[in-house]
């Protein structure tokens, strides 16, 4: 009989993995629940993605193991991408690196860098995968509290004054998720210079940079990032692309190598046709932006009004794929507003608690889902 191993000592199921099963029974049982809490784009790529896979996947060699590093077309696209939106300038052959979606990226990376008993400051609220992947790799997560009243960013003086001996890592995450909040404008310098100062490594997780935002930025334009950041991306939100997991990771040569070591030990290149289709994507105007936003944009008017029906209030300056809000005071936390919907209307939103103590009295709401579904779920919340 097999014994699961130590590392999986206090990680529990994805919470959205175990909430998706909930939900699969309430519809065996005709419930139709309108999910709104998952942040799944419905939409689909640009038609020449989709023409572009299908063209490259009919040619006859393209069909054998991929080199680790990305084809050079594809990271030729991610640099020029870069340079065309964030006016960053990357080394293709040394300062990028294709990932299968950004999500591994963050587990390489902990493993490349973090020892048993190092630490990584995490956000709270933050993406649960952050602390997860810290304790797969050995290390201890240490949570650093973001608050409505600082806008969300961390508060780097109280964060000095902490012991910072054994931090090897610090995640970052703007345009932020949950809360949408925006990248002020000297955060990202801020960032740098501590990290500098405490000698600690910065992973800054950049995939909502594009929805609903029109100042796309990398941590990477701040002056010296390079010594001190590495940055995840990914065509998932920004391009519809969520299945086709195709994320990339960029900084310095020499962090690129660090990484790169462990990775070409756990997979091999990705479909070249997907690399392939994922240059083409790269490539688009920002037509295709705005068609995107102009979606969302409309989606959004519509859990404004949820939000209103249930009596929440919530910033207008957010971005990002999801709409962050704070609970009535009537309710204990979120996730007693979620769940009264769920069993109550038959829909679901996500409590904030999921994403760490910060959160317990907040709500989600993710844009992915046509006009139809809001109106619906609108009718339901109302009833």
């Amino acid at each position: 009989m097999s014994v699961i191993a130590k590392r999986l000592d206090g990680i529990s199921e994805y919470y959205f993995s175990q909430k998706l099963r909930e939900i699969d029974s309430l519809n065996k049982e005709g419930k139709n629940i309108i999910n709104l809490g998952i942040g799944s784009p419905d939409l689909p790529p640009h038609p020449d993605v989709i023409k572009t896979l299908q063209e490259e996947a009919a040619k006859p060699g393209v069909h054998g193991y991929q080199g680790y590093k990305g084809i050079p077309a594809l990271r030729q696209a991610f640099t020029d991408w870069y340079q065309r939106w964030y006016q960053v300038s990357l080394d293709p052959d040394t300062e990028v690196l294709p990932l299968i979606g950004s999500k591994e990226g963050i587990m390489h990376i902990c493993m490349t860098y973090l020892n048993e008993g190092d630490e990584a400051l995490i956000p709270d609220p933050g993406y649960p995968t952050y602390s997860s992947a810290v304790k797969l790799a050995g290390g201890k997560p240490v949570s650093y509290l973001l608050q409505e009243e600082r806008n969300w960013y961390p508060d780097l003086e109280s964060l000095a004054a902490r012991d910072l001996s054994k931090v090897k890592l610090m995640f970052v995450n703007y345009p932020h998720m949950p809360t949408g909040q925006q990248m002020g404008p000297d955060l990202f310098e801020n960032l740098v210079r501590f990290a500098k100062e405490n000698q600690i490594l910065l992973v800054h997780d950049n995939p909502y940079s594009f929805i609903l935002n029109d100042n796309p930025v990398s941590l990477l334009k701040a002056p010296g990032a390079k010594e001190v950041v590495l940055e995840l991306n990914s065509l998932s939100k920004s391009h519809n692309m969520a299945g086709w997991r195709i994320g990339m990771l960029c900084g310095s040569k020499e962090r690129i190598e660090e990484v790169l070591r462990f990775k070409s030990n756990m997979d091999s290149g990705m479909f070249q046709p997907l690399q392939m289709a994922a240059a083409k994507a790269l490539s688009l105007g920002p037509e295709w932006y705005s068609h995107i936003n102009s979606i969302y944009a409309e989606r959004r008017e519509q859990v404004y009004r949820i939000l209103d029906i249930l009596g929440c209030s919530y910033s207008l300056k957010q971005v990002g794929l999801f709409v962050w809000a704070k609970i009535p005071d009537r309710y204990e936390d979120g996730y007693a507003l979620s769940d009264e919907i769920l069993y109550g209307s038959n829909v679901f939103l996500t409590p904030g608690g999921i994403f760490g103590s910060q959160g317990n009295r907040y709500i989600r709401i993710s844009l992915c889902g046509d006009l139809s579904r809001f109106e619906q779920a609108i009718t339901r919340i109302s009833k």
